[in-house]
């Protein structure tokens, strides 16, 4: 099914982009966006994951240079049944992080070290346990693709009084073609981003707190996560809003105009969906696991020259840390 999906939503984003080609520039136009389409799906493909990495100035970390980190990803894969995926670092103050990669053999995870600093070691576990969930489900493929050709819509819609501006026989629309164009197409790409991120959001949620073990580990991470995205501005992504989607919480939020239109559902609502998730677990029978040991592993002891969880003690060395 998530095969058919992705093949639905290249289709989707495919006409999309085609249809923008065609009013600023007639059939020829089309056939133009057919080919650049095609062209940026085969791209997407094989290297959308590390375009959005670079986007967001992500560094590659391992157990060296990020142990607690990297130890709660390893852990958190092992008892998913996933393959470890790459686990990279962005130095970013807003708490944030995502997944991608085009399947879960070549999956990578990132965290902002906002996320790192103002959360437990648990709420922690409970994220990068969403993000993992994402990888299992498939999901990240695609969107990552879409935030790759939502990206390329959005720009070809600002340029559109570029490259149609004027009165063009190749322009069977004129004007009106350019609005729609540099309007329609954009906020038409932002709806699928929405309706994708939103449908596979709840899901991602149940699945990681089953691999983490405590519904409440992430029910108290996206509270502490959304409070401080309302404080905090990620520039990155505000350069790329069509990377929005991917992250467990908008991380467009703030600024005012970003959260008139949200790629994600309710923060409120998930919280509650956990919080009776939470209700299930102890209901069960087999006992849960405790605040202090999950199924991701027992919590690793802190070291007093590592206090913040990726191993910041480098950071004292001349800045060397994970991000450096």
């Amino acid at each position: 099914m998530n095969m058919i999906r992705t093949a639905m939503l290249l289709a989707l984003m495919t006409a999309l982009f085609m249809g923008v080609g065609y009013m600023l520039g007639g059939a020829g136009g089309m056939m133009i966006a057919f080919v650049i389409a095609a062209g940026m799906n085969l791209f997407s493909y094989w290297n959308a994951d590390k375009l959005v990495l670079r986007m967001h100035h992500a560094v590659e970390v391992d157990e060296r240079n990020a142990p607690e980190y990297y130890g709660i990803v390893r852990s958190l894969a092992a008892n998913a049944g996933l393959p470890m995926p790459r686990v990279y670092l962005i130095q970013n103050p807003q708490p944030n992080a995502f997944a991608t990669g085009r399947n879960p053999q070549n999956a990578a995870v990132a965290a902002t070290t906002g996320l790192l600093e103002r959360l437990s070691p648990e709420e922690v576990a409970g994220v990068m346990a969403h993000e993992l969930a994402h990888v299992q489900n498939r999901d990240t493929l695609t969107m990552t693709i879409t935030a790759t050709l939502a990206g390329a819509i959005s720009m070809l819609g600002n340029f559109a009084l570029f490259f149609g501006g004027g009165r063009s026989n190749n322009n069977p629309f004129g004007f009106i073609g350019i609005l729609v164009a540099m309007i329609v197409a954009p906020f038409a790409a932002m709806l699928v981003q929405m309706a994708i991120s939103r449908t596979r959001e709840y899901s991602a949620d149940r699945r990681g707190a089953e691999i983490c073990g405590n519904p409440l580990w992430l029910a108290s991470a996206l509270s502490k996560i959304a409070r401080s995205a309302k404080q905090v501005v990620n520039p990155d992504a505000e350069r790329n809003p069509a990377t929005a989607h991917m992250f467990i919480i908008n991380p467009l939020s703030g600024r005012n105009m970003d959260g008139l239109f949200s790629t994600h559902p309710d923060t409120g609502n998930r919280i509650a969906a956990l919080e009776a998730m939470a209700a299930e677990f102890s209901a069960a029978p087999a006992s849960q696991p405790s605040a202090d040991q999950g199924s991701w592993g027992s919590r690793p002891e802190r070291k007093p020259q590592s206090p913040a969880p990726w191993g910041r003690a480098g950071a004292d060395r001349g800045r060397k840390g994970p991000w450096s």
